[in-house]
């Protein structure tokens, strides 16, 4: 019976965006490698179907494991994105009715 390699998690600690996009692609490369692990597992004819199907199973939930933590990762990102977008807004001017009209000091000018 062959064995498969353990797969290294990426923890999720606070890193740049740099960082994110360096863990994506880490995991990305584990993706590749139980691919490839997979289409050879096709053409090892040592195992029994059974063994395979195991081994297979095994494989495609490593690889759903890597795509949640894709995910994590994305939405993590997106969340500081829209933190940082939130305090870099600027404070809107109060309407005054002159220059920037209130709903009761508005006009509606049809020609």
């Amino acid at each position: 019976m062959t064995t498969i390699s353990g797969i290294s998690t990426i923890g999720a600690g606070g890193s740049s965006g740099g960082g994110a996009a360096s863990e994506i692609a880490a995991i990305n490369k584990q993706i590749a490698a139980i691919t490839s692990q997979l289409k050879s597992l096709a053409d090892n004819h040592t195992l029994t179907q059974e063994q395979k199907s195991e081994q297979q199973q095994m494989l495609e939930s490593q690889i759903q494991m890597l795509y949640a933590q894709i995910a994590q990762i994305q939405q993590r990102e997106a969340e500081k994105a829209e933190q940082q977008q939130q305090t870099e807004q600027p404070v809107s001017a109060r309407a005054d009715g002159i220059n920037r009209p209130t709903p009761d000091n508005q006009l509606d000018v049809y020609i």
